[in-house]
């Protein structure tokens, strides 16, 4: 979809900017006040990060030279990922079991890239992708990412299809959203943050569909490469000492 070119954003920088818009949301949940304007903008600007993410996961799995390669290191990392995932999100000194940290679900979400490749029978196919997106419920992101995949996978060689599905992707972040914020507010304050914390997954969009000009970094690229797998646990990991240190 994308035509290569100087201008713009590279792929390696949309993906900073989504991994400090994830680091700025779970310093929301894990350390500011529930319901402050800050933890709300900090929360609602991660909400750009698993759009992106799921968007690169196709593009990459188009391209890698070897998908075995990647799954595995999405699994190892995903492997390493959860205690500090846990450590981070838990409450008070004990670390608990709160479902499956991001890189499980994106493993997930390439397994369903895999099957739509592999699996030829039809009625299979779309058997195992389904039985994939339920496994994803006991995941962070859980559902969204791997539909927002599967929607992906089918659209992003063309931009107003991919526009169409990044449309859908806001429209059902919003009505998850909205049913699980029904238990907290009502009203106008409902729908107002429905609509804030939609934007976070509407910017995605805009950044990759308007912004992206098809391109990896062309200097650095093994570094940040490795970051992002590094960054994840690393992350989780201070995030998680510095919550225990705090008593929190």
């Amino acid at each position: 979809m994308n035509q290569k070119t100087s201008h713009g954003l590279n792929r390696d920088t949309i993906k900073y900017i989504a991994m400090l818009t994830m680091l700025l949301n779970h310093i929301s949940h894990i350390f500011l006040e529930s319901g402050t304007f800050l933890a709300g903008l900090f929360e609602y600007a991660g909400y750009f990060t698993a759009p992106v993410m799921c968007w690169f996961l196709v593009e990459g799995y188009q391209y890698t030279r070897s998908k075995m390669k990647y799954a595995l290191r999405l699994l190892l990392f995903a492997v390493i990922s959860q205690i500090p995932f846990s450590l981070a999100f838990s409450y008070g000194d004990e670390i608990q079991f709160i479902g499956f940290n991001m890189l499980f679900t994106l493993f997930f979400c390439f397994l369903i890239l895999a099957a739509e490749e592999k699996i030829k029978n039809r009625f299979l196919r779309i058997f195992v992708q389904i039985l994939l997106v339920l496994v994803t419920a006991i995941c962070d992101w859980p559902i969204m990412a791997a539909l927002y995949t599967i929607m992906f996978l089918h659209t992003y060689q063309s931009k107003k299809k991919a526009a169409v599905s990044f449309g859908a992707a806001t429209a059902i972040f919003a009505f998850f959203m909205y049913q699980t914020q029904s238990f907290l507010y009502f009203g106008w304050e409902l729908i107002l943050r429905t609509i804030c914390g939609s934007l976070g997954v509407a910017a995605a969009g805009v950044t990759v569909l308007c912004f992206y000009n098809g391109k990896r970094a062309e200097h650095g690229r093994a570094f940040s490469k490795w970051f992002f797998y590094l960054f994840y646990p690393g992350h989780l990991l201070i995030l998680g000492l510095l919550r225990l240190s705090m008593g929190l």
